[in-house]
């Protein structure tokens, strides 16, 4: 069985959601902005709540899904990039967008954190959090069943389930991403996804069945 912890449902695929979001912002001025960075589904989803004139800035979008959310909106790709792995990324704002002014639009925790890394080749991430996730409360009855596959999208879908719930030696995680890995139980059964997707993760928990 294979559990999605994120609040998408996908067809195959237990739907067990452990967070919730909530939008911090009501006014947000981005007239000093000339580049937005997304790098989830969600920021755009709040963005889009708050100011719908985000659409007139390009975007940098961190991931398939996040880029097809700020084109479902009528917002511009800038750039997307190949890998999520914040020193490429970071390499590449340097290279590409070094004269922007850049706005990181952002949920309260994050796995990407490149501030200091951009600070010390002279450019200035300004970030805005708009939004944060709670956890949902599950009864134990409600566990995954021995031998599970569990899908994690962010590091607050991890901390959430284990608020929930202990860790069964016999589940096998399946991560978004490396930035996510890290926020694991050391020494479980572990597999990174071939890209930053929900689709990745439920293609890579597949093979192992």
């Amino acid at each position: 069985m294979i559990y999605l912890l994120s609040p998408e449902v996908k067809r195959g695929c237990i739907h067990l959601p452990v967070i919730t979001f909530n939008t911090f912002e009501t006014t947000i001025i981005l007239d000093t902005y000339n580049l937005l960075m997304f790098t989830s589904k969600q920021a755009v989803v709040s963005i889009e709540s708050i100011n719908k004139d985000w659409k007139k800035i390009p975007s940098i979008a961190i991931g398939n899904a996040t880029a097809k959310q700020i084109e479902k909106y009528g917002g511009t790709v800038a750039y997307m990039p190949e890998t999520f792995y914040a020193k490429n990324l970071t390499e590449d704002i340097v290279n590409k967008f070094k004269h922007k002014n850049i706005l990181y639009l952002r949920p309260k925790e994050v796995s990407f954190d490149s501030k200091v890394f951009l600070a010390s080749k002279d450019i200035v991430l300004h970030e805005k959090i708009i939004y944060e996730t709670s956890c949902i409360t599950y009864s134990q009855e409600e566990k995954p069943k021995k031998n599970a596959i569990i899908i994690f999208t962010s590091p607050s879908t991890i901390r959430c389930f284990l608020k929930n719930f202990t860790w069964d030696k016999s589940y096998h995680a399946i991560v978004i991403g490396e930035a996510t890995k890290k926020y694991l139980p050391k020494n479980i059964k572990v597999s990174v996804a071939d890209a930053p997707s929900i689709e990745a993760c439920i293609k890579k928990a597949k093979s192992l069945i």
